[in-house]
C-alpha cells in the first residue's frame, strides 16, 4: 500500500458466522443503521498457500461494489497498517449486538 493509504479490518456477525474482512474505506451510511464498506482486498493469489474461507469470502464479495452492514452486526473495527487474511469462522457463544441508538426524529 502506498503511504497515505487507510486500510481496515472490519469483524461483523452475518447469520451464525463472524466475517473478518480488510477493506479501504468505512463509513456510516445515508440509511439508517448502517455501515457502508466499500475497496475490499483480499490476499495474493500467487501465493501457494490456499486459505479456504478466504476464497468463500472471495466468491462471495466477487463483483460486489459496496456492501451495507448493519450496526448492530459489527464487532469491531480496527485501522491496520497491512491486510491479513480475511476469514469466516463459526460464532462460538453468545455474540452480544452492538447497542442501537434511538431512530432519528422526522
Amino acid at each position: 500500500m502506498a503511504k497515505g493509504d487507510r486500510l481496515y479490518r472490519v469483524i461483523f456477525v452475518n447469520e451464525d458466522q463472524v466475517f473478518e474482512i480488510y477493506a479501504e474505506h468505512v463509513y456510516q451510511s445515508d440509511m439508517w443503521g448502517f455501515l457502508e464498506v466499500e475497496g475490499f482486498v483480499f490476499g495474493n493469489r500467487s501465493e501457494l498457500v490456499v486459505d479456504p474461507s478466504e476464497e468463500k469470502l472471495k466468491a462471495k464479495f466477487s463483483g460486489v461494489k459496496r456492501s451495507f452492514i448493519p450496526l448492530n452486526g459489527i464487532i469491531r473495527i480496527d485501522e491496520v497498517e497491512q491486510e491479513g487474511v480475511a476469514k469466516i469462522t463459526e460464532a462460538k457463544g453468545v455474540v452480544a449486538a452492538f447497542p442501537m441508538p434511538p431512530a432519528p426524529k422526522r
